[in-house]
């Protein structure tokens, strides 16, 4: 049965500002166009939260809808104090919070590079191999606004500390769907997949605090995944590294095969070809071969 958020429970140590709204064409689309309208009244870190999303928006201009108060559709405002080279690691970081805030009560969860979130299946699925697509992350730069750094803002000596440009961070996360409720048959939900409690503003919080929590540390390291340990925690629920793959690159700019090594300090997969050269990957579609 789907549940509305309770909003009396959505108090999140952190974040300056949680809103959420009945329903939201896309909510990365309505908190990008706050900010750019507004900066000062979205400081960092926010949220906007949607019960229902009727057109919201991920990689490659793909589409889909959740129905109401069956998924989590959330957007974040964030102002991450790094190098721009860097910033390709927020949507990875962001994956790590969310396998951190699903994998419990028996339940593993994996990430696929370079934005999605997966969970354990019975049958093999061409690209995914024997996991399903529980949660999809969308990561964009808001140009021309600057505001406080996120998530430290205002801490003496803090790398948090200052003016930086707006990222809004979608993440969409499948929590009480059913079967016929998917948008499609590679998806699943935390309740299929017997998530022991698929309570939505419990999730919600665990993921804004996960979120918050990763973000810190990778501020405090100076954006450098490698130093913050992020790198190797990342590593360690990658369902992609190790793995033989076939990376679609963006634009129509050609596909690669080989085995991913590894992610550079920018966020790339680094892939081994077959005649031995490492290429990285900064961009495109990954599907994982048998």
């Amino acid at each position: 049965m789907h549940q509305s958020l309770y909003l009396d429970r959505l108090t999140v140590p952190g974040f300056a500002r949680v809103e959420v709204v009945e329903t939201s064409p896309s909510t990365n689309a309505e908190l990008v166009a706050a900010v750019r309208a507004d900066p000062a009244a979205w400081p960092a870190p926010s949220a906007l939260i949607a019960e229902e999303q009727t057109a919201g928006r991920g990689r490659a201009g793909r589409s889909w809808q959740t129905p109401p108060r069956a998924g989590l559709t959330v957007s974040l405002l964030l102002r991450p104090r790094v190098p721009a080279e860097a910033m390709g690691w927020l949507p990875l970081l962001a994956g790590l919070a969310v396998v951190r805030t699903v994998s419990d009560g028996g339940i593993t969860a994996a990430v696929k590079w370079p934005n999605d979130v997966l969970l354990p299946a019975v049958d093999t699925v061409a690209g995914l191999g024997l996991y399903r697509k529980v949660a999809g992350i969308l990561a964009e730069v808001v140009p021309g606004t600057t505001g406080p750094g996120s998530p430290a803002a205002g801490e003496t000596g803090s790398p948090g500390a200052g003016e930086a440009p707006a990222v809004v961070l979608g993440i969409g996360l499948n929590v009480s769907q059913s079967a016929d409720e998917l948008p499609v048959p590679t998806a699943t939900s935390l309740a299929l997949a017997g998530h022991p409690r698929p309570d939505r503003t419990d999730v919600l919080v665990r993921m804004l605090g996960e979120v918050h929590a990763v973000v810190r540390r990778w501020e405090q390291a100076g954006g450098d995944a490698a130093a913050a340990g992020l790198l190797d925690e990342y590593a360690a629920v990658s369902a992609t590294l190790g793995t033989r793959v076939r990376a679609e690159l963006a634009g129509g700019a050609g596909v690669l095969e080989g085995e991913a090594v590894g992610l550079d300090g920018t966020g790339a997969l680094v892939l081994r070809l077959e005649s031995g050269e490492e290429r990285a990957v900064t961009a495109g579609d990954v599907w994982h071969l048998r």
